[in-house]
C-alpha cells in the first residue's frame, strides 16, 4: 500500500502514518500539500491519504473539508486522534532572545497563539508548508526559531529551546484515512456526511437532526463551512455514530436525501 501525506519528512501527519493500523509496511510518500496529498489519491498515485480534519484548540482544518466536498471521490476509512506537543526549534547554542523570527504551519501557529502573544511580542511569524518544512528552513536560516515537534528536530539537527509551547496541554489533532472504498461494519463505526439545504425552507436543519433524533441514531459532531458560491450559502457536515450499513442508520440517510438539496456520504469507518 502507498499512502500519501503532508511533508516533508518530520511532520506529525507523518507520526501519524506511522501509528495507523492498517499503514504498517505502507510506502510513506510525502506531499507539500493537503491538496497534493488528496488528489495523488484521486489519480491512484496512492492507494489512500491521510489528512488532519480537526485540532482541540483551532477546531476544523477547513482545507481537508472543502476537498472532500469539493473533490469527490475518496471515503473516509479509518480515524485517528494524535497527541500533539509543541516545541520552539532552532540550531545549536541559540538563546531564545535571540530569535527574530518564528516559522511553522499556520495550524501550529494557531495553537501557540497565546505563548507567542507573551514570549515573542513584536517578533514576527510567518507560516510555512509544514511544521517540518519550518523546521528544515530553522536550521539554515540564523535567529530563526520554528514551532514543530520532537520527530522534526531530531531530523534537522535543531535544539528544543522551550518544549511543549502550545496554549493548551489537552491537544489533540483528528487524522482521517481517505481511499477509495470506506470500510465494514464493524460494531463501533461511525458516519460522516455533508449536505446543503434549501435556503427557501424554513426548518430545514431541524428536519435533517430530526431523521436521526427520532431513531436514536447519535450525533457527534456538526458544523458548517461556505460553499465557496455566494454568502450565506453553507455546507453542513454531520457526524453520527453507527454504519450506513446499519438498519436505522440507513434508514435516517434515506429520510435525510428527501430533505436536503445535496448528500455525500464521506464514510463510515471504525470509531478512534
Amino acid at each position: 500500500m502507498k499512502v500519501g501525506y503532508l511533508g516533508p519528512p518530520g511532520t506529525f501527519s507523518e507520526e501519524a502514518v506511522g501509528r495507523c493500523d492498517v499503514l504498517a509496511g505502507a510506502e510513506r510518500r510525502p506531499y507539500p500539500t493537503f491538496g497534493d496529498a488528496y488528489e495523488a489519491a484521486l489519480r491512484g498515485e496512492v492507494d489512500v491519504a491521510l489528512l488532519p480534519v480537526e485540532n482541540s484548540i483551532e477546531g476544523s482544518i477547513g482545507a481537508t473539508l472543502d476537498l472532500m466536498v469539493h473533490r469527490p471521490g475518496l471515503r473516509i476509512r479509518r480515524e485517528l486522534v494524535l497527541p500533539v506537543e509543541q516545541h520552539l526549534l532552532a540550531r545549536p547554542n541559540t538563546r531564545v532572545e535571540e530569535v527574530r523570527r518564528v516559522l511553522s504551519h499556520p495550524q501550529a501557529l494557531g495553537q501557540c497563539t497565546g505563548y507567542l502573544r507573551r514570549r515573542f511580542p513584536g517578533v514576527p511569524t510567518e507560516p510555512t508548508l509544514s511544521t517540518a518544512d519550518a523546521a528544515r528552513r530553522a536550521a539554515e536560516e540564523p535567529a530563526t526559531a520554528a514551532i514543530a515537534g520532537r520527530g522534526a528536530a531530531e531530523r534537522y539537527g535543531l535544539a528544543v529551546l522551550e518544549a511543549s509551547i502550545q496554549d493548551s496541554a489537552e491537544n489533540f489533532t483528528r487524522f482521517l484515512l481517505l481511499g477509495r472504498e470506506d470500510e465494514r461494519p464493524s460494531g463501533r463505526d461511525r458516519t460522516s456526511i455533508a449536505f446543503t439545504l434549501d435556503r427557501d425552507r424554513p426548518g430545514g436543519l431541524y428536519e435533517v437532526i430530526a431523521e436521526f433524533a427520532t431513531r436514536r441514531v447519535n450525533l457527534s459532531r456538526i458544523e458548517s463551512r461556505p460553499t465557496k458560491t455566494a454568502v450565506g450559502h453553507y455546507v453542513f457536515f454531520l457526524d453520527f455514530e453507527g454504519h450506513r450499513a446499519d438498519l436505522e442508520c440507513a434508514d435516517a440517510l434515506a429520510g435525510v436525501r428527501h430533505r436536503v438539496h445535496m448528500l455525500l456520504v464521506l464514510g463510515s469507518y471504525p470509531r478512534a
